[in-house]
Protein backbone atom coordinates (compact mmCIF):
# COMPACT_ATOMS: atom_id res chain seq x y z
CA UNK A 1 0.00 0.00 0.00
CA UNK A 2 2.75 2.45 0.95
CA UNK A 3 4.65 1.58 -2.23
CA UNK A 4 1.55 2.24 -4.31
CA UNK A 5 1.05 5.60 -2.61
CA UNK A 6 4.69 6.51 -3.20
CA UNK A 7 4.44 5.62 -6.88
CA UNK A 8 1.20 7.57 -7.21
CA UNK A 9 2.79 10.66 -5.68
CA UNK A 10 5.71 10.60 -8.10
CA UNK A 11 3.47 10.33 -11.17
CA UNK A 12 0.94 13.02 -10.25
CA UNK A 13 0.82 16.31 -12.16
CA UNK A 14 1.55 18.26 -8.98
CA UNK A 15 4.88 16.48 -8.58
CA UNK A 16 5.82 17.02 -12.23
CA UNK A 17 4.96 20.73 -12.03
CA UNK A 18 6.92 21.13 -8.79
CA UNK A 19 9.91 19.51 -10.51
CA UNK A 20 9.70 21.89 -13.48
CA UNK A 21 9.43 24.86 -11.07
CA UNK A 22 12.61 23.72 -9.32
CA UNK A 23 14.35 23.35 -12.69
CA UNK A 24 13.45 26.89 -13.77
CA UNK A 25 14.56 28.28 -10.40
CA UNK A 26 17.89 26.46 -10.64
CA UNK A 27 18.50 27.72 -14.19
CA UNK A 28 17.57 31.28 -13.23
CA UNK A 29 19.75 31.17 -10.09
CA UNK A 30 22.73 29.85 -12.08
CA UNK A 31 22.25 32.70 -14.56
CA UNK A 32 21.80 35.30 -11.82
CA UNK A 33 22.56 34.36 -8.17
CA UNK A 34 20.35 37.26 -7.07
CA UNK A 35 17.26 35.62 -8.59
CA UNK A 36 16.32 33.42 -5.63
CA UNK A 37 16.06 36.09 -2.93
CA UNK A 38 13.25 37.26 -0.68
CA UNK A 39 12.85 40.28 -2.98
CA UNK A 40 12.25 38.06 -6.00
CA UNK A 41 9.93 35.79 -4.03
CA UNK A 42 7.83 38.78 -2.91
CA UNK A 43 7.69 40.05 -6.51
CA UNK A 44 6.57 36.63 -7.73
CA UNK A 45 3.91 36.51 -5.01
CA UNK A 46 2.57 39.89 -6.12
CA UNK A 47 2.40 38.68 -9.71
CA UNK A 48 0.59 35.49 -8.64
CA UNK A 49 -2.32 37.04 -6.71
CA UNK A 50 -4.64 38.10 -9.54
CA UNK A 51 -3.84 35.17 -11.83
CA UNK A 52 -4.16 32.83 -8.84
CA UNK A 53 -7.68 34.02 -7.95
CA UNK A 54 -8.74 33.76 -11.60
CA UNK A 55 -7.17 30.30 -11.87
CA UNK A 56 -9.14 29.00 -8.87
CA UNK A 57 -12.32 30.05 -10.65
CA UNK A 58 -11.23 28.53 -13.96
CA UNK A 59 -10.36 25.28 -12.17
CA UNK A 60 -13.83 25.12 -10.65
CA UNK A 61 -15.40 25.46 -14.10
CA UNK A 62 -13.18 22.73 -15.55
CA UNK A 63 -14.01 20.41 -12.65
CA UNK A 64 -17.71 20.91 -13.40
CA UNK A 65 -17.12 19.84 -17.01
CA UNK A 66 -17.23 23.30 -18.60
CA UNK A 67 -14.83 25.94 -19.81
CA UNK A 68 -14.96 29.69 -19.27
CA UNK A 69 -13.02 32.28 -21.28
CA UNK A 70 -15.03 35.32 -20.19
CA UNK A 71 -13.59 35.75 -16.69
CA UNK A 72 -11.12 38.48 -17.72
CA UNK A 73 -13.93 40.50 -19.30
CA UNK A 74 -15.98 40.07 -16.11
CA UNK A 75 -12.99 41.13 -13.99
CA UNK A 76 -12.41 44.32 -15.99
CA UNK A 77 -16.12 45.16 -16.18
CA UNK A 78 -16.56 44.75 -12.42
CA UNK A 79 -13.41 46.68 -11.57
CA UNK A 80 -14.04 49.60 -13.90
CA UNK A 81 -17.77 49.88 -13.16
CA UNK A 82 -17.31 49.82 -9.37
CA UNK A 83 -14.57 52.46 -9.66
CA UNK A 84 -16.73 54.73 -11.81
CA UNK A 85 -19.69 54.22 -9.47
CA UNK A 86 -17.61 55.07 -6.42
CA UNK A 87 -16.21 58.25 -7.99
CA UNK A 88 -19.67 59.36 -9.10
CA UNK A 89 -21.67 58.54 -5.96
CA UNK A 90 -19.27 58.53 -3.00
CA UNK A 91 -15.59 59.28 -3.72
CA UNK A 92 -14.70 58.59 -0.08
CA UNK A 93 -16.31 55.15 -0.14
CA UNK A 94 -14.29 52.68 2.01
CA UNK A 95 -12.43 50.02 0.05
CA UNK A 96 -14.31 47.01 1.57
CA UNK A 97 -17.55 48.45 0.15
CA UNK A 98 -15.93 49.11 -3.25
CA UNK A 99 -14.65 45.52 -3.25
CA UNK A 100 -18.11 44.22 -2.30
CA UNK A 101 -19.68 46.14 -5.20
CA UNK A 102 -17.12 44.68 -7.59
CA UNK A 103 -17.92 41.18 -6.32
CA UNK A 104 -21.63 41.82 -6.86
CA UNK A 105 -21.02 43.07 -10.41
CA UNK A 106 -18.91 39.99 -11.10
CA UNK A 107 -21.49 37.61 -9.63
CA UNK A 108 -24.24 39.25 -11.70
CA UNK A 109 -22.27 38.82 -14.92
CA UNK A 110 -21.42 35.26 -13.94
CA UNK A 111 -25.15 34.66 -13.42
CA UNK A 112 -25.71 35.60 -17.07
CA UNK A 113 -23.29 32.86 -18.11
CA UNK A 114 -24.93 30.49 -15.65
CA UNK A 115 -28.42 31.18 -17.01
CA UNK A 116 -27.49 30.39 -20.62
CA UNK A 117 -25.44 27.33 -19.67
CA UNK A 118 -27.44 25.79 -16.82
CA UNK A 119 -31.02 26.63 -17.77
CA UNK A 120 -30.86 26.91 -21.56
CA UNK A 121 -28.31 24.13 -21.99
CA UNK A 122 -26.00 26.00 -24.35
CA UNK A 123 -22.34 24.92 -24.79
CA UNK A 124 -20.05 26.55 -22.23
CA UNK A 125 -17.33 27.60 -24.69
CA UNK A 126 -19.82 29.21 -27.09
CA UNK A 127 -21.61 31.08 -24.31
CA UNK A 128 -18.48 32.43 -22.67
CA UNK A 129 -16.91 33.40 -26.00
CA UNK A 130 -20.07 35.36 -26.73
CA UNK A 131 -20.28 37.03 -23.33
CA UNK A 132 -16.56 37.84 -23.50
CA UNK A 133 -17.30 40.13 -26.45
CA UNK A 134 -20.62 41.37 -25.10
CA UNK A 135 -19.26 42.38 -21.69
CA UNK A 136 -16.25 44.18 -23.16
CA UNK A 137 -18.35 45.89 -25.82
CA UNK A 138 -20.97 47.01 -23.31
CA UNK A 139 -18.28 48.34 -20.97
CA UNK A 140 -16.54 50.38 -23.66
CA UNK A 141 -19.80 51.65 -25.18
CA UNK A 142 -21.91 52.50 -22.15
CA UNK A 143 -19.68 52.67 -19.06
CA UNK A 144 -16.47 54.23 -20.30
CA UNK A 145 -13.30 53.74 -22.30
CA UNK A 146 -10.96 56.21 -20.57
CA UNK A 147 -8.18 55.13 -18.24
CA UNK A 148 -8.80 56.42 -14.72
CA UNK A 149 -5.63 57.16 -12.76
CA UNK A 150 -7.32 59.28 -10.07
CA UNK A 151 -8.79 56.37 -8.13
CA UNK A 152 -10.89 56.70 -4.96
CA UNK A 153 -8.58 57.37 -1.98
CA UNK A 154 -9.58 54.09 -0.32
CA UNK A 155 -8.35 52.08 -3.31
CA UNK A 156 -5.01 53.89 -3.20
CA UNK A 157 -4.83 53.20 0.54
CA UNK A 158 -5.43 49.51 -0.11
CA UNK A 159 -2.59 49.43 -2.66
CA UNK A 160 -0.19 50.78 -0.02
CA UNK A 161 -1.18 48.27 2.66
CA UNK A 162 1.34 45.52 3.41
CA UNK A 163 1.48 42.52 5.70
CA UNK A 164 5.26 42.70 5.98
CA UNK A 165 8.07 44.78 4.56
CA UNK A 166 11.79 45.13 4.93
CA UNK A 167 15.16 45.64 3.31
CA UNK A 168 17.72 42.95 2.59
CA UNK A 169 21.40 43.22 3.51
CA UNK A 170 22.08 44.15 -0.11
CA UNK A 171 19.71 47.10 0.24
CA UNK A 172 16.85 45.63 -1.81
CA UNK A 173 13.32 46.42 -0.63
CA UNK A 174 10.64 43.75 -0.35
CA UNK A 175 7.03 43.68 0.82
CA UNK A 176 4.06 41.32 1.05
CA UNK A 177 0.81 43.14 0.18
CA UNK A 178 -2.56 42.85 1.85
CA UNK A 179 -3.96 41.36 -1.34
CA UNK A 180 -2.06 38.14 -0.62
CA UNK A 181 -4.68 37.50 2.07
CA UNK A 182 -7.38 37.61 -0.61
CA UNK A 183 -5.74 34.70 -2.44
CA UNK A 184 -5.46 32.79 0.83
CA UNK A 185 -9.14 33.37 1.68
CA UNK A 186 -10.22 32.32 -1.83
CA UNK A 187 -8.13 29.17 -1.54
CA UNK A 188 -9.55 28.22 1.87
CA UNK A 189 -13.20 28.99 0.99
CA UNK A 190 -13.00 27.08 -2.30
CA UNK A 191 -11.28 24.13 -0.58
CA UNK A 192 -14.08 23.98 1.99
CA UNK A 193 -16.72 24.08 -0.76
CA UNK A 194 -15.07 21.33 -2.80
CA UNK A 195 -13.93 19.02 -0.01
CA UNK A 196 -16.35 19.53 2.87
CA UNK A 197 -19.76 20.15 1.33
CA UNK A 198 -22.32 18.24 -0.70
CA UNK A 199 -22.19 21.09 -3.21
CA UNK A 200 -18.52 20.36 -3.87
CA UNK A 201 -19.24 16.66 -4.36
CA UNK A 202 -22.01 17.62 -6.76
CA UNK A 203 -19.61 19.76 -8.81
CA UNK A 204 -17.19 16.83 -9.16
CA UNK A 205 -20.06 14.47 -9.99
CA UNK A 206 -21.41 16.73 -12.74
CA UNK A 207 -17.94 16.98 -14.25
CA UNK A 208 -17.66 13.21 -14.27
CA UNK A 209 -21.05 12.56 -15.86
CA UNK A 210 -24.02 14.91 -15.99
CA UNK A 211 -26.47 12.08 -16.58
CA UNK A 212 -25.13 9.98 -13.70
CA UNK A 213 -25.25 13.02 -11.41
CA UNK A 214 -28.85 13.65 -12.37
CA UNK A 215 -29.79 10.02 -11.70
CA UNK A 216 -28.47 10.13 -8.13
CA UNK A 217 -30.56 13.20 -7.37
CA UNK A 218 -28.13 16.09 -7.89
CA UNK A 219 -29.75 19.35 -9.00
CA UNK A 220 -27.54 19.81 -12.04
CA UNK A 221 -28.95 23.16 -13.17
CA UNK A 222 -28.59 24.99 -9.87
CA UNK A 223 -25.15 23.48 -9.23
CA UNK A 224 -23.92 24.70 -12.61
CA UNK A 225 -25.53 28.08 -12.01
CA UNK A 226 -23.71 28.38 -8.67
CA UNK A 227 -20.36 27.58 -10.33
CA UNK A 228 -20.63 30.47 -12.79
CA UNK A 229 -21.94 32.93 -10.20
CA UNK A 230 -19.08 32.01 -7.86
CA UNK A 231 -16.50 32.27 -10.65
CA UNK A 232 -17.93 35.66 -11.61
CA UNK A 233 -17.56 36.87 -8.03
CA UNK A 234 -13.94 35.69 -7.96
CA UNK A 235 -13.32 37.53 -11.22
CA UNK A 236 -14.82 40.69 -9.69
CA UNK A 237 -12.47 40.34 -6.72
CA UNK A 238 -9.44 39.75 -8.94
CA UNK A 239 -10.36 42.74 -11.09
CA UNK A 240 -10.71 45.24 -8.26
CA UNK A 241 -7.44 44.03 -6.70
CA UNK A 242 -5.71 44.43 -10.06
CA UNK A 243 -7.02 47.97 -10.45
CA UNK A 244 -6.20 48.96 -6.87
CA UNK A 245 -2.66 47.55 -6.84
CA UNK A 246 -1.94 48.97 -10.29
CA UNK A 247 -3.49 52.30 -9.20
CA UNK A 248 -5.37 52.61 -12.48
CA UNK A 249 -8.78 51.56 -13.77
CA UNK A 250 -8.07 50.59 -17.35
CA UNK A 251 -10.95 49.12 -19.40
CA UNK A 252 -8.38 47.52 -21.73
CA UNK A 253 -6.44 45.68 -19.01
CA UNK A 254 -6.15 41.89 -18.55
CA UNK A 255 -6.78 41.27 -22.25
CA UNK A 256 -5.14 38.00 -23.27
CA UNK A 257 -4.61 36.73 -19.71
CA UNK A 258 -7.04 33.87 -20.39
CA UNK A 259 -4.27 31.76 -21.95
CA UNK A 260 -1.99 32.04 -18.93
CA UNK A 261 -4.81 31.28 -16.48
CA UNK A 262 -6.12 28.24 -18.34
CA UNK A 263 -2.53 27.06 -18.87
CA UNK A 264 -1.92 27.23 -15.12
CA UNK A 265 -5.05 25.19 -14.38
CA UNK A 266 -4.29 22.56 -17.02
CA UNK A 267 -0.68 22.27 -15.89
CA UNK A 268 -1.99 21.76 -12.36
CA UNK A 269 -3.74 18.60 -13.50
CA UNK A 270 -7.34 19.71 -14.09
CA UNK A 271 -8.90 17.66 -16.87
CA UNK A 272 -10.53 19.43 -19.79
CA UNK A 273 -13.21 16.72 -19.83
CA UNK A 274 -14.16 17.54 -16.23
CA UNK A 275 -14.43 15.62 -12.99
CA UNK A 276 -10.92 16.22 -11.67
CA UNK A 277 -8.83 19.13 -10.42
CA UNK A 278 -6.99 20.18 -7.28
CA UNK A 279 -6.34 23.56 -5.71
CA UNK A 280 -2.78 22.57 -4.87
CA UNK A 281 -2.09 21.67 -8.48
CA UNK A 282 -3.72 24.90 -9.67
CA UNK A 283 -1.55 27.08 -7.44
CA UNK A 284 1.55 25.15 -8.52
CA UNK A 285 0.52 25.78 -12.11
CA UNK A 286 0.15 29.49 -11.35
CA UNK A 287 3.59 29.53 -9.74
CA UNK A 288 5.10 27.86 -12.80
CA UNK A 289 3.49 30.30 -15.24
CA UNK A 290 4.57 33.32 -13.18
CA UNK A 291 8.13 32.01 -12.78
CA UNK A 292 8.35 31.31 -16.52
CA UNK A 293 7.14 34.82 -17.33
CA UNK A 294 9.63 36.39 -14.92
CA UNK A 295 12.67 34.16 -15.38
CA UNK A 296 13.05 33.97 -19.16
CA UNK A 297 14.93 37.27 -19.27
CA UNK A 298 17.24 36.14 -16.47
CA UNK A 299 17.98 32.88 -18.29
CA UNK A 300 18.65 34.84 -21.48
CA UNK A 301 15.53 33.91 -23.47
CA UNK A 302 13.72 36.82 -25.20
CA UNK A 303 10.29 37.67 -23.76
CA UNK A 304 8.79 37.08 -27.23
CA UNK A 305 9.24 33.36 -26.48
CA UNK A 306 6.90 33.50 -23.49
CA UNK A 307 3.87 32.33 -25.46
CA UNK A 308 5.89 29.58 -27.11
CA UNK A 309 7.17 28.36 -23.74
CA UNK A 310 3.71 28.44 -22.15
CA UNK A 311 2.25 26.60 -25.16
CA UNK A 312 4.90 23.89 -24.87
CA UNK A 313 4.19 23.56 -21.16
CA UNK A 314 0.47 23.12 -21.91
CA UNK A 315 1.28 20.36 -24.42
CA UNK A 316 3.55 18.73 -21.85
CA UNK A 317 1.03 19.09 -19.04
CA UNK A 318 -1.80 17.55 -21.07
CA UNK A 319 0.28 15.12 -23.13
CA UNK A 320 2.03 13.30 -20.29
CA UNK A 321 -1.19 12.44 -18.35
CA UNK A 322 -2.90 11.42 -21.60
CA UNK A 323 0.01 9.15 -22.49
CA UNK A 324 0.00 7.59 -19.02
CA UNK A 325 -3.76 7.02 -19.21
CA UNK A 326 -3.41 5.39 -22.63
CA UNK A 327 -0.70 3.05 -21.36
CA UNK A 328 -2.77 2.18 -18.30
CA UNK A 329 -5.79 1.41 -20.49
CA UNK A 330 -3.65 -0.77 -22.77
CA UNK A 331 -2.28 -2.76 -19.81
CA UNK A 332 -5.80 -3.18 -18.40
CA UNK A 333 -7.03 -4.45 -21.75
Amino acid sequence: MNGWLSKDIWTRNETLVAGVIMLFCILATLSDPRFFTITTVSDLLRASIVIGILAVGAMLVLVSGGIDVSFTAIAVFAMYSSTVLSLAVWPEMPWPLIFAISLIFGAALGAINGFFIAFLGLPTLIVTLGTLSVFRGFLLTFVGSQRISDLPPAMRDFSRGVLARGTTEAGNFYSIPWSALALLVVFVVTWIILQKTMLGRSIFAIGGSVESARRIGINVKWTQFFVYVYVGALAGLAGIIYGSVGRMADPFSLVGLELSVIAAVVLGGARLIGGYGTLTGTLLGVALIVIVQNSLIVIGIPTTWQSVTIGLLILLGTGVPAYRAKRAAARAG
